[in-house]
């Protein structure tokens, strides 16, 4: 009976699901971490999602990391 409560739940309404918790996770951050490290999180997942989506779509990563870190 859950199972098929939570698969309902997943197929009609999986934006709004995801929307809950990720403003779950968010607020478990704030009040455990603070402000300024929660953000700091946020900010490794965000590059965290960035690399792994080029190297997902075979762009070439280690001409993107040289082009950012190069020398000036």
């Amino acid at each position: 009976m859950l199972e098929r409560f939570l698969s309902f739940i997943w197929e009609e309404h999986r934006g709004k699901t995801i929307g809950i918790l990720i403003g779950l996770l968010a607020a478990v951050l704030f009040l455990s971490f603070g402000f300024w490290k929660t953000l700091f999180i946020i900010v490794c997942i965000v590059l965290g999602y960035i690399i792994g989506k080029r190297i997902d779509e075979d762009k070439n990563f280690e001409q993107w990391v040289r082009k950012i870190f190069r020398d000036s």
